[in-house]
């Protein structure tokens, strides 16, 4: 492929670091492959994509686009329908002065406005699905689209087959380029190399009922010979410290608001304890990690829930219903991980499933779609 120093991408989407993280490492792709570039990112105002994608050394533009109440027939829904109209306007003046050869959508909401603009200016689109169970908006998108790139076989369920390509969801590459070995990592925990460990984490908004199944079992992990790390959340933080005050800290549960270097606290851990985000599963496939899934139950269409079934069916994770983790999924991740054949086994099968090279993949994709304008 010929250098084109004068290709211009806009990229799109976010509202969560499972939208951001794809849509950043995407970016960095393209730079690599043509470090001149020009890439612009558009999200919507008051997300984590407007702190986020600045900080990964982007520009962004904001819209002020946000999701439908439910139901929909809400009264509030005539103040967010005339956002989002707004929000297309802007996103059109945005590419008129751009002028990009391609557009890329990950997911969110400001996704929807800004491909269905570059749709009705005739800009070719990309779009990245990350879930099992495509979102409506991609869904919405996918007759106008240039090129679909999925995580998840079967997915001509939802979109054209023609525009199909399986390439997986990009992740962070610092989690497979991290140096640092098992040991290192427990000791930036503060905990023993000798003892098996098991990471919970819900999010960098935290879990409710991960963190709950926690609280209720603090006298189990307290007697066991077990290490445990584990992210409350910002948002359940404070609450959960003045708890364990009340209630006791067991010595060997390490307990923080939010995990900087996740790629530190995957290799200390022999099991994760997570949600079911597309982005936090495509990392336990490449890195072979061992992880029971709690699928949140407040997702759009229950997407949580269909990528943990994935895995979940062909043995690659355990899978844990939110409504019965408070009482069961504690008790499981001790046993899951007292069991090394188990853990192997989980391993093994998790690993089967990676998708490598996701990122280059797909910008591969959208430079192609560049070079054909």
């Amino acid at each position: 492929m010929a250098d084109n120093s004068n290709i211009r991408i806009i990229i799109s989407g976010g509202g969560t670091g499972g939208h951001i993280f794809p849509a950043v490492s995407i970016a960095n792709a393209i730079r690599e492959l043509r470090p001149n570039a020009e890439i612009l990112f558009i999200g919507a105002e008051g997300r984590m994509e407007m702190q986020r994608v600045p900080q990964a050394g982007y520009e962004i533009k904001g819209l002020p686009i946000r999701g439908f109440y439910r139901p929909l027939w809400k009264p509030q829904n005539i103040g967010v329908a005339l956002d989002y109209l707004r929000s297309k306007r802007m996103a059109k003046q945005i590419l008129r002065e751009f002028r990009p050869q391609v557009a890329v959508g990950v997911g969110g909401y400001a996704s929807s406005a800004a491909l269905g603009a570059a749709n009705a200016l005739g800009i070719p689109t990309l779009i990245q699905e990350q879930n099992s169970y495509a979102g409506l908006a991609n869904k919405q998108l996918a007759d106008k689209a240039a090129k679909i790139c999925v995580a998840y076989e079967g997915m001509e369920r939802f979109f054209p087959k023609e525009k199909l390509m399986l390439t997986g969801n990009p992740v962070r590459q610092s989690l497979l380029d991290s140096p640092v070995t098992r040991e290192e990592a427990l000791k930036s925990f503060g905990l023993s190399p000798d003892k098996k460990t098991v990471l919970l984490v819900g999010g960098s908004l935290g879990a409710r009922t991960i963190n709950e199944s926690v609280l209720n079992h603090l006298q189990e992990i307290a007697a066991s010979d077990l290490q445990f790390i584990w992210q409350t959340g910002k948002y359940y933080h404070e609450e959960i410290l003045n708890q364990l005050k009340q209630m006791g800290q067991p010595s060997r549960l390490f307990v923080c608001d939010f995990i900087a270097d996740m790629a530190a606290a995957y290799r200390a851990a022999d099991l994760v304890v997570s949600r079911a985000g597309a982005s936090s599963i495509s990392e336990f496939c490449l890195i072979g990690k061992p992880v029971i899934l709690v699928p949140s139950p407040n997702v759009a269409e229950d997407h949580q829930t269909k990528n943990a079934l994935a895995l979940a069916n062909r043995d690659a994770a355990l899978y844990v219903k939110d409504s019965e983790a408070r009482e069961k999924l504690i008790p499981l991740a001790m046993q899951t991980v007292a069991d090394d054949a188990r853990l192997c086994s989980l391993s093994e099968n998790v690993l089967k499933m990676a998708l490598p090279d996701s990122a280059r993949i797909i910008a591969e994709e959208v430079l192609k779609l560049a070079k054909a304008q």
